[in-house]
Formats: structure tokens, C-alpha cells, sequence
């Protein structure tokens, strides 16, 4: 998996494609939330659930479907507080939710993503998996391990989330 500051980067930039105003201050950060929530999934470990079952580790909350469904259910909570459209709300939260599956597909560990559990079980990466997988266990993240998984994802996660970002400023800069 990605590491929750691989995932809260791409939260975060993604945030920053929908227009000023658009997204209030807690729909950015239950936003953030989402992009972790699907690693909630590693409990099923404590339950001896296997990892490749539909409720195992990358299986139904790194699936499309549930990042559709559960990213609909969250956006109808938050229509009736923030008065925003239901669409961009569902929009936003969908995209943190299945960017989950998405980096954790391009890791150099595990045994692939449920992106389309409960439909199939068959799990997947994608074909460039340039990001070393980060460690289950947090204290096993404060160290070498936890070093080279920053050091991976700086190049291949926040990297780019600047240049969108940037991308972004300059964009609305010459529409200005």
C-alpha cells in the first residue's frame, strides 16, 4: 500500500482542480479521510481474514464500486450541511476514495487490488509499479523502510501533485 501521506497528497490535489469556494474546509478534509478510509481493511488480518477474500486487505473498500457507492452516500450527508451539489460533492469524494486503489496498484507489493470486487475477486496492479510498497505495521514505517517508502513517494506521489497543483495556479493565473 501506499503510505497515508501518499494518499492525503493526491486528496489534497485533488481538491485543488475544482473551482475557489467550490469545496468547503470539511468536505476537503473528510476528502483527506476518504483517501485513507479504504486501509480500514487491515482489521480483517485481526479477524482471520484471508487477503484475498472480498473483505481482505485491497479488496471491497479499494474497489470502484465501493468508492461509487459509499463516495454517494457521503455526498448526500454533506448536500444537506454545505448546500453544494450533490454531483461535485460525489466528484471529489469518488476521486479520493479510488485513488486509493489506484496508488496502491502502482506499489511493489502485495497481491493486487479488488478494483472490481463484488463483481469479480481477480485482483490487479497496474503495469508501472514504481512505488515501494510501505509497511502494515506502523512501527516498522520508522525506519529504513519507512525512509525509502518517503524517499519513493516524494518522486512518484508528491512530485507530481506539485506539478498539478502548479499546473492549476497557472491556469487560472492566465484566465485571470
Amino acid at each position: 500500500m501506499a503510505s497515508v501521506f501518499g494518499h492525503t497528497a493526491v486528496a489534497l490535489t485533488g481538491s485543488t482542480l475544482f473551482s475557489k469556494g467550490v469545496l468547503t474546509r470539511s468536505v476537503i478534509i473528510t476528502g483527506v479521510l476518504l483517501s485513507i478510509m479504504p486501509d480500514i481493511d487491515v482489521l480483517s488480518f485481526r479477524f482471520g481474514i484471508p487477503y484475498t477474500h472480498w473483505l481482505g486487505h485491497r479488496g471491497i473498500t479499494h474497489s470502484i464500486f465501493f468508492a461509487a457507492i459509499f463516495s454517494g452516500l457521503i455526498a448526500l450527508l454533506f448536500r444537506k450541511k454545505a448546500g453544494r451539489s450533490k454531483g461535485v460533492l460525489w466528484l471529489y469524494f469518488f476521486l479520493c476514495l479510488g485513488s486509493h486503489g489506484v496508488l496502491d496498484a502502482m506499489t511493489s507489493g502485495g497481491r493486487g487490488v479488488g478494483f472490481f470486487i463484488p463483481f469479480s475477486l481477480e485482483r490487479h496492479f497496474l503495469p508501472f509499479r514504481p512505488i515501494l510498497v510501505s509497511p502494515i505495521e506502523i512501527e516498522d514505517f520508522f525506519g529504513s523502510w519507512g525512509l525509502r517508502v518517503i524517499q519513493s513517494e516524494t518522486v512518484w506521489i508528491l512530485l507530481p501533485c506539485l506539478l498539478i497543483v502548479a499546473g492549476v495556479w497557472v491556469v487560472r493565473r492566465v484566465r485571470a
